[in-house]
């Protein structure tokens, strides 16, 4: 009930709309916030698995887009930083903090896309050497340790983003850009990365029921 209790007490506090009081509502009920992390990490993962499903666009071009956007952003915004202060001696006072955010979006969203892909270390070549049986094990446990690892990062940097919130963190040498609203990237970018671990189980479990190849050997930058 206590557990409860608490999860009523962070949805009140989010819906109050005050970074301050979420944050405290986070701190005080751990063992609430826990719970409700891992409800918003799997329900906002099939959510999203959903929509993979339904809107093929999406599933095909996020993770792509952004990565490419971000990407561009950095390098333009190291390209005029070095003109202006060779050229003008002058530079902004935030194109030293700015593309490090920006590269935090493209590091989550890039590790979303290549669990999409299977290019994280998976040990293929160790894995096909195994039964069927060992082989769909592995590829259990690889879910279930990403869904695990999705669950942490989720709960620690929502926490970390209300903290950022409810201290009015500007981005440094901003007067208006929050930090929260780049922090925010990574719990929702690890959500995406358990819509791609859904994707890759439901095709595991049919190749199994099939018998077909269930591990096959992933290419760095390739597509599927």
């Amino acid at each position: 009930m206590e557990i409860f209790g608490g999860i009523g007490e962070i949805i009140s506090a989010l819906f109050a709309n005050d970074a301050w009081t979420l944050g405290d509502a986070l701190r005080q009920n751990q063992p609430a916030t826990w719970t409700l992390g891992l409800l918003a990490t799997i329900l906002g993962g099939l959510a999203m698995f959903f929509v993979y499903r339904f809107v093929p666009m999406i599933e095909r071009h996020l993770e792509p887009t952004v990565m490419v956007v971000s990407y561009l952003m950095i390098g333009f915004i190291i390209f005029e930083s070095v003109v202006q202060r060779f050229l003008f001696d002058n530079q902004n006072p935030w194109s030293t903090t700015l593309p490090s955010f920006l590269f935090l979006i493209m590091t989550w969203v890039g590790c979303s896309y290549n669990v999409k892909l299977r290019t994280h270390l998976a040990f293929s070549e160790f894995r096909t050497a195994m039964p069927p049986a060992g082989q769909i094990f592995c590829l259990l446990l690889d879910a279930l340790l990403w869904t695990g690892f999705a669950w942490i990062v989720v709960v620690t940097t929502t926490q970390e983003t209300v903290a950022a919130a409810a201290n009015f963190r500007f981005m440094s040498g901003t007067d208006n850009l929050m930090q929260w609203w780049f922090l925010v990237s990574v719990p929702i970018a690890w959500t995406i990365l358990v819509a791609r671990v859904f994707e890759n189980l439901v095709v595991d479990l049919r190749n199994f029921r099939n018998g077909a190849p269930l591990i096959e050997q992933a290419v760095i930058g390739g597509d599927t």
